[in-house]
């Protein structure tokens, strides 16, 4: 069975993207995705630690990297303390910033006593239970797999719902885990709730993926909980699920925006 290409290629200190990288918006570009999940697994290799949860990881991209093109990585850290980490991360190319993460680490301990109102779990069956889509590429050709639940791309019906998984490495050789399983999942939040009755015509700017827990298993559940957009400027929102129950949150700010054809 052939091995799927990872979305980056380490050389040396640079990470090298594959075709598999792609973005939607131009066919020279990176898609947006990647780069988030290239700066969290080199957050969480570099700083991570199992006392620590990944509570918030918000990432904003505000060029467009050429896929032809290595990038680097710088890495600061901000604060490291005993209960609070809070981690900067940068995506370069050529010296030029494409996008920047800050991660927030907080030190788990045990919830206080009391009860506290939370939304039920959803009821969604779980993707082995749901016949894969007909077309079964993935996602982007694939860069992803799908288990529609309920609505999809091009329906306007409120909380539509989804399980997806990647099935490709984020950095070739170097393990998936479950943060950076949900730092790639968390741009599917924009073109899932940004997509309406004439196609997705929105790009995120940014993504803020908040976590109460990291997700258990290889695939990550959507829920639309939001959607507002004036003069082209969008809000979005999706609640996010793993197949025990909610794991936390993805947002997005995103702008109108109109597609480069393939080549």
């Amino acid at each position: 069975m052939t091995t799927p290409d990872p979305f980056f290629r380490r050389d040396g200190e640079l990470f090298q993207p594959t075709q598999s990288a792609r973005g939607p918006w131009d066919p020279t570009s990176l898609h947006g995705r990647v780069a988030a999940g290239l700066l969290a697994h080199r957050i969480e290799q570099e700083f991570g630690d199992p006392d620590f949860l990944p509570a918030r990881f918000t990432i904003d991209m505000y060029r467009l990297p050429k896929i032809t093109t290595p990038a680097a990585v710088t890495l600061t850290p901000i604060r490291e303390g005993n209960r609070v980490k809070v981690i900067d991360a940068e995506y370069l190319v050529d010296g030029v910033s494409m996008a920047r993460a800050i991660c927030l680490f907080l030190r788990k301990s045990e919830n206080p006593e009391g009860e506290v109102w939370s939304p039920p779990n959803w009821d969604a069956p779980l993707p082995q239970d749901i016949a894969p889509p007909a077309d079964n590429r993935g996602g982007m050709g694939g860069m992803w797999n799908t288990r529609p639940i309920r609505g999809g791309f091009g329906a306007t019906g409120a909380h539509k719902r989804i399980w997806m998984n990647d099935f490709r490495e984020c950095v070739e050789g170097e393990p998936m885990t479950p943060f950076v399983r949900a730092a790639l999942a968390a741009d599917f939040a924009s073109p899932f709730a940004n997509s309406g009755d004439k196609g997705l015509n929105y790009i995120n700017a940014d993504i803020t993926l908040y976590l109460h827990r990291l997700p258990a298993g290889e695939w990550v559940g959507f829920e639309t909980m939001n959607h507002h957009a004036t003069a082209g400027v969008s809000i979005a929102e999706c609640w996010l699920y793993d197949e025990q129950g909610p794991i936390g949150t993805s947002s997005v700010a995103a702008l109108a925006q109109r597609r480069t054809p393939r080549g």
